[in-house]
């Protein structure tokens, strides 16, 4: 029974091992992936902004916007591989009471590598005519590096290095800072009413330019975006290096302090689930497990190692003791050599001839034998 115990931890303990060195390896890459069903919201503010308000055909300068981004999973849509995320975003003139911008985006990606693939009706403003490449831009890849990413950028329609720039930390979590930096870079055109941008000509045709200052802070362990600064900047000129004609968009959004506390709590719950799996586990189940092997193997030689003592003692009480077989006619029968004999007993077909030599005088000794003296 001891052996059959041994044989069960043993190979208890070879299990335990084996999942936990698989743990943080394999078992990481297929269960740890970005949700399906993601439900997420953020609100970023800007003060001193500016915007082309195409109900009063008018700019609108020094008001406070309020950007509230909106991201929803499609799970139906989705995989064990790919995400489908949708994101509705809400800028709004807080000074003016009025919508400023309301642009929307569908984008499916890799749930492990963020990386975007063009299916699943991905779209930008509702035209799937855009193909969208590089990552995703909301989250990084797990186990984000200290490097340069392509990420999508849905103004200019193409993947934009964001270059990492250093470590910080947010709300007490470690994180990359990652920052895209694009100078003016013409987007379209717009034709427009001359007395729009303070020209003679009953219509011009100006450029429409879009430059970026954007920083990520990315926790590094799940790729989560933590906290976000926007700068960004929509004129109207007639080239790059000249002066605006007309701002259709100037902000610089930065993320509140109750989203930030929101997301970075969000993100603990995933990172805590990260570290049970890569850490955690595998050094409890590993311990457990060479434990348990251990045990197993030492109980499983217990049997072997007894039978090898026993046989031990059988062979010293065989070895007759020379001082003792010199008197063996003179012991008495419950003397040494009856013990001797009754240990060695536990070893088949062993005998201890001087006992029973020793109850039995040799023939002319005694009364009746040869040495007796005469009656007569």
């Amino acid at each position: 029974m001891r052996g059959i115990i041994g044989l069960i931890l043993a190979g208890l303990g070879a299990f335990l091992i084996l999942v936990a060195v698989l743990l943080p390896t394999w078992v990481v890459g297929q269960v740890v992936k970005f949700p399906l069903n993601e439900y997420e919201t953020a609100t970023l503010e800007a003060s001193n902004a500016s915007y082309f308000s195409t109900t009063s055909l008018s700019e609108k300068t020094g008001v406070s916007l309020e950007a509230t981004y909106t991201i929803k999973g499609d799970g139906s849509a989705g995989n064990s591989s790919t995400a489908v995320w949708n994101e509705y975003s809400y800028v709004y003139d807080l000074t003016n009471h009025q919508l400023v911008q309301q642009p929307s985006r569908t984008f499916a990606f890799n749930r492990r590598t963020a990386q975007l693939v063009n299916c699943c009706g991905a779209s930008v403003n509702g035209d799937t005519s855009v193909r969208q490449t590089g990552l995703v831009g909301y989250v990084f890849p797990f186990g984000t590096q200290k490097q340069t990413y392509q990420v999508f950028n849905t103004s200019l329609e193409k993947t934009v290095p964001f270059v990492y720039s250093g470590t910080t930390s947010v709300d007490g979590v470690q994180a990359y800072e990652f920052v895209e930096n694009i100078p003016p870079t013409q987007i379209g055109s717009e034709t427009l009413p001359g007395s729009f941008v303070h020209m003679k000509a009953a219509s011009v045709t100006l450029g429409e330019y879009d430059a970026e200052h954007v920083i990520y802070y990315v926790d590094p362990e799940t790729g989560a975006l933590i906290d976000v600064n926007e700068q960004q900047s929509t004129t109207l000129r007639t080239s790059a290096s000249a002066a605006p004609a007309l701002v259709g968009f100037d902000a610089d959004l930065i993320a509140t302090p109750a989203t930030v506390t929101q997301i970075v709590a969000l993100d603990s719950s995933g990172r805590n689930e990260l570290t049970l799996i890569e850490t955690t586990l595998p050094i409890v189940l590993g311990i457990v497990g060479g434990v348990a092997l251990l045990a197993g193997i030492l109980l499983g030689r217990k049997p072997h190692e007894d039978l090898a003592e026993l046989d031990d003692v059988s062979r010293e009480a065989a070895v007759p003791d020379p001082g003792q077989a010199a008197v063996s006619g003179e012991a008495d029968a419950s003397g040494p050599g009856r013990h001797a004999a009754e240990r060695a007993g536990i070893v088949p077909g062993w005998h201890h001839e001087g006992a029973e030599r020793s109850a039995d005088p040799p023939e002319g000794e005694g009364p009746d034998g040869r040495g007796s003296p005469s009656a007569g």
